[in-house]
């Protein structure tokens, strides 16, 4: 059985928005900072995984990027090959190879996405999906990749409102001028 991994690059106060581009007035706010090891773990972290789980908003990015990015070696090739599993109610046809929507409810068809997969079901992005997510105590795993700046403004990981939850820590590791940081939540 897999498990459901939301993955953020984030700013110390919580904003998830337009890390590598966007709306938000600092979009692309990833690219001032030294990763060091940050893009090794995010290599990792899709080759461990047997699917993804998208919002519309950033399947949308991702599918305009991904199918003409170049060089991009075995992470390249799995991002477009891999299963991407899209939660909207307004996409009907995804031309991305591989991908399916998913219209239905959530607290059915992730289960069931987890039964279907061995490997992990990464989350990236997808803010409102990402707060569905944790909202219906279906994400077993938080890996997050601190950057050291605060936006101020912008979509955030955690809604408003969200319930306290305790997450165990997994691992915690600085590297270049950022801070990887895992959490399981089951």
């Amino acid at each position: 059985m897999g498990k459901l991994v939301v993955t953020e690059f984030i700013s110390l106060d919580g904003v998830i928005d337009s890390p590598g581009g966007g709306d938000h007035p600092q979009a692309g706010w990833t690219f001032k900072f030294d990763l060091g090891d940050g893009y090794l773990f995010k290599n990792e972290e899709l080759m461990r995984s047997d699917a993804q789980l998208l919002g519309r908003i950033t399947y949308e990015g991702f599918a305009a990027a991904w199918p003409t990015m170049e060089g991009t070696g075995e992470f390249g090739v799995k991002m477009n090959t891999m299963p991407k599993v899209v939660v909207s109610t307004t996409l009907e046809n995804p031309e991305w190879e591989n991908s399916t929507v998913i219209h239905g409810n959530l607290e059915q068809e992730v289960p069931a996405l987890k039964e279907r997969y061995e490997g992990d079901i990464l989350l990236a992005g997808s803010a409102q999906l990402a707060q569905s997510l944790f909202a219906l105590d279906l994400v077993d795993e938080l890996n997050l990749i601190i950057f050291p700046i605060v936006l101020g403004s912008g979509k955030k990981l955690f809604a408003d409102e969200a319930e306290t939850k305790s997450l165990t820590p997994i691992e915690y590791r600085p590297t270049g001028q950022v801070v990887i940081a895992r959490y399981a939540l089951r």
